[in-house]
């Protein structure tokens, strides 16, 4: 039997006895326990700082250097790679110097990360070379630059992920922005890798988004292209180049050129293929969308440009094939019209079937505006069908006439755009020979150059289409006028012609450029009239609307200068170029041009320029010689000149040695007319008449001038012309006396006032040499003047009286002194000695009276100009 479970657990001994402690009481430790606890102090070495080891180098914001910062480019994780480009660029804005020192070694290591597989890192690299990188190196070597960067954009390309390719084609854009000359070295691979990716975009590109990129960056390679170069300009509406696409281009074709056009040649079926695609979005009832329609421009531009790329890389006069550098060059040709004719142009124009807004009109005017520039491209240089000519020329009539953007006047910049462009072609359809649509093409083009804006690109596009048609009008006109097309062209041109003055004015100085190639035009219109006469006539015409162009009067006699005045120098020269062809210059617009030459506003070059030009067309039979004659009196009589006082005044003073130089010229030009007494009698009666008048001394001095410039010896004056001037000189050499300081002032040298009073009184000395009876009038009149003074000063007690007649008195006997001084003058004076011995004894009883109040300063004054009159008078 066996135990109970109670009682064998009774039996059981205790092994452990269980202690129980309160909560809270530390134990003390065992008493067999080894303290195991060790105790040491800090040991403190110099220089062990990571912040110290770094002083004086170029760290970024966070502390990390150059070398530290390429080395993180490389790490695996992607964000740390985006911070170590963003700190380069926070390092290279703050040490431009670090760029400059190392810019090659940090290349080499940066490229690596165009085929980065992380988006962000390799937008954060494009922003780098952007703003950093690449503006920093553009004064370097650009060929290491590029042979660094363009094998691994290169190999980005060629890259499995399409977001890296695509990214590739970004990498090259922003090269060719900062280096566009190396794209000739690498365009046929490049040409190649863009013909991949459209060929292959079905697959891979279903993102319009992408696909628009890429595009655009072969509308940008394709413009580099030196046939292409010229086009580019048109987009610049600020530079007044111009608009045509007929320009010359010192490019050979080279073997390497050939491979390009021969890599276009193969990307012009894919482009073609591809626009295709896009047009059942045309019809679709959603419309164009903006991705979509970004993409069918860029694939229109793309093939406009190769298209002239065909046209003008090769060259289509040359029949052999081997002259382009390759064979089937013809085959090229006839393959790419066809591709055109059979793809692209049945589409034309591209209408919707349903109603759509106006954004989608001004996007399909867009879209027809360029498959017309390609059409009309392409016609240069192929025969296309006359049914699809009409075509294109209809929609070409209506784009003159403005019935698209008229619908939706928001569409009226697309037109503008892409009008300017398409205008460039006419003259190649009148060079053909007058037709039907010759004569409705230009009515539409007279209507769109006469509404267009004033300063415009189409106002250009129509000036340079003029230009360009003059050559080929002018010779339809010289061999036929009796054919009625070709009378529609001579009226056409006779519109044309009739509204560049009124185009002149309404630019005024506003659009400069514009109005630089109107005169350009207007110029070469004058040197055609030269070769034609039916041209004569509508060229003449053209001086009366000028008028205003050159300055109006209005009522009371004020002058209002037009826009001449305000033009650069450039297009004055221009305007006044074309004023020699004129047949004959009427007396209004002389009027208008001598106006302009006497404004203070007007270039010195210019004027003497006017002058010029109306000397020759003088001399050529364009102006009568009392025309020619009246301008220049009108020119020396009111040229205005300043009113300062003295020779250091008049020697700084511009006008008046602008007005010295004209005389100068304008006497040398009468000098130049032939039979000296025939000007003298034209201009005798004008000149004798203004000198009573008392012009300021300038302008009289330049009249006397004249006057002697075409007198003889002995004087060919008339009587009265003698007595006149007898009466009038004394006062007018008085007055040039008074007006040059005396040896002692300190206001000019002693030579100075010698030369400048010699000038002002040589012409009168010419005088007195050649006819004795002025000198002799002139003596009476001075010692009358001096009488009359005297007389005043004794009836009027004024001092200011008295003053005058001191000055008088000066004024006089410097005068003598000075004529005393030239050896025949002197002759001459010893003929009237009478004369001057009464001066002498006018001044001595001056002296001697006692009936005038003077001073005893002004009684010293009156004796020693007694005492310098013995000179002459002992």
């Amino acid at each position: 039997m066996t135990r109970s479970k109670a009682n064998s657990k009774k039996q059981r001994g205790v092994d452990f006895k269980k202690i129980r402690r309160k909560v809270g009481r530390k134990l003390p430790p065992p008493k067999n326990t080894t303290d195991t606890e060790i105790k040491s102090k800090a040991i403190v070495l110099p220089e062990q700082s990571v912040a110290a080891e770094k002083a004086g180098l170029a760290v970024n914001k966070k502390g990390l250097t150059l070398k530290e910062l390429l080395q993180q480019t490389s790490h695996h994780n992607a964000k740390v790679r985006r911070d170590a480009l963003m700190g380069i660029k926070d390092l290279f804005i703050r040490y431009p110097a670090e760029q400059k020192f190392h810019k090659y070694a940090a290349l080499e290591k940066l490229r690596e990360r165009i085929g980065d597989d992380d988006k962000v890192v390799r937008k954060s690299l494009y922003d780098l070379f952007k703003v950093v990188i690449l503006p920093g190196c553009k004064e370097d070597n650009q060929e290491l630059i590029i042979s660094l960067l363009m094998p691994y954009i290169f190999n980005a390309m060629t890259h499995l992920a399409v977001d890296v390719r695509i990214m590739a084609f970004d990498f090259l854009d922003l090269v060719l922005e900062f280096y566009p000359p190396s794209f000739s070295s690498y365009a046929e691979k490049i040409f190649q890798n863009y013909e991949d990716i459209l060929r292959k975009n079905q697959y891979y590109l279903q993102d319009k988004g992408k696909l628009k990129d890429a595009l655009a960056g072969l509308v940008r390679c394709l413009s580099l292209l030196p046939w292409n170069k010229g086009e580019t300009d048109l987009q610049n509406k600020d530079t007044g180049r111009r608009v045509l696409h007929a320009f010359e281009v010192d490019v050979s074709v080279s073997s390497n050129g050939f491979s390009y056009i021969k890599k276009l040649k193969d990307l012009m079926p894919v482009l073609i293929n591809s626009f295709l695609e896009f047009i059942p979005l045309v019809h679709a009832r959603e419309g164009l969308v903006g991705k979509s329609f970004g993409c069918m421009v860029s694939i229109l531009h793309s093939i406009d440009l190769i298209v002239r790329s065909i046209a003008y890389g090769t060259n289509k006069d040359s029949e052999s094939p081997s002259s382009q550098g390759g064979p089937d060059v013809a085959v090229w040709d006839v393959t790419i019209s066809s591709a055109l004719l059979k793809k692209l142009f049945p589409h034309f124009p591209l209408n919707p079937v349903e109603h759509l807004s106006e954004r989608d009109c001004d996007r399909l005017l867009d879209l027809n505006m360029v498959i017309a520039k390609i059409f009309f491209e392409l016609n240069e240089w192929t025969c296309l069908p006359p049914n699809l000519l009409g075509t294109f020329l209809e929609f070409f009539e209506d784009a003159l006439l403005g019935k698209f953007w008229k619908a939706a006047q928001s569409g009226k910049a697309v037109w503008e755009e892409h009008l300017a462009q398409l205008l460039s072609f006419i003259p190649k359809f009148v060079s053909r020979g007058a037709s039907y649509w010759t004569s409705r093409l230009l009515q539409a083009f007279t209507l769109t150059f006469r509404e267009s804006k004033p300063g415009s690109l189409v106002k250009l596009a129509c000036l340079f289409a003029i230009e360009d048609m003059l050559t080929p009008i002018r010779s339809m006109l010289s061999m036929e006028t009796s054919n009625p097309k070709y009378l529609e062209l001579q009226d056409a041109l006779h519109a044309w012609i009739r509204y560049l003055p009124l185009l002149l004015i309404q630019l005024g100085d506003k659009h400069p450029a514009c109005s630089q190639v109107v005169l350009r035009l207007q110029l070469h219109i004058g040197q055609c009239a030269l070769l034609n006469p039916s041209l004569v006539e509508m060229y003449d015409n053209m001086q009366y609307s000028l008028q205003d162009f050159y300055c109006t009067y209005q009522e009371g006699g004020q002058i209002c200068y037009g826009p001449f005045l305000r033009l650069p120098v450039e297009s004055q020269e221009l305007c006044l170029c074309s004023l020699y062809y004129f047949s004959h210059l009427d007396l209004p617009i002389l009027k208008s041009i001598a106006c302009c030459c006497l404004s203070a506003n007007l270039d010195p070059y210019v004027l003497f320029r006017i002058i010029e030009i109306l000397h020759s067309s003088y001399r050529d039979g364009h102006i009568t010689i009392a025309d020619y004659l009246s301008v220049f009196i009108t020119l020396v009589l009111r040229f205005k000149v300043s009113l300062e006082i003295g020779s250091a005044g008049f020697k700084s003073d511009p006008f008046c040695q602008t007005l010295k130089s004209m005389t100068t010229v304008l006497c040398s030009y009468m000098a130049q007319m032939g039979d000296n007494s025939l000007v003298l009698q034209m201009i005798e009666k004008v000149i004798i008449d203004q000198i009573p008048q008392k012009p300021s001394l300038d302008n009289s001095c330049s009249l006397l001038r004249m006057l002697v410039a075409v007198d003889s010896k002995p004087t060919r004056l008339s009587e009265q012309s003698i007595i006149t001037l007898g009466h009038h000189l004394s006062d007018y050499l008085m007055d040039a006396v008074q007006c040059i300081p005396e040896d002692g002032d300190e206001q000019g040298t002693p030579s100075i006032q010698l030369s400048t009073r010699h000038y002002y009184l040589l012409p009168c000395f010419f005088l007195f040499d050649r006819c004795h009876k002025i000198m002799n009038l002139v003596l009476k009149r001075m010692g009358s003047a001096i009488t009359e003074s005297s007389l005043s000063a004794i009836s009027d007690k004024c001092t200011q009286h008295t003053r005058n007649c001191l000055t008088r008195v000066n004024a006089v006997t410097s005068v003598l002194l000075l004529m005393h001084k030239d050896a025949k003058l002197q002759q001459i004076m010893s003929l009237f000695k009478e004369d001057i011995d009464n001066i002498t004894q006018q001044v001595l009883s001056l002296q001697s009276s006692g009936r005038i109040s003077m001073t005893i300063e002004e009684r010293h004054e009156i004796q020693c100009a007694f005492e310098r009159m013995k000179i002459f008078s002992g």
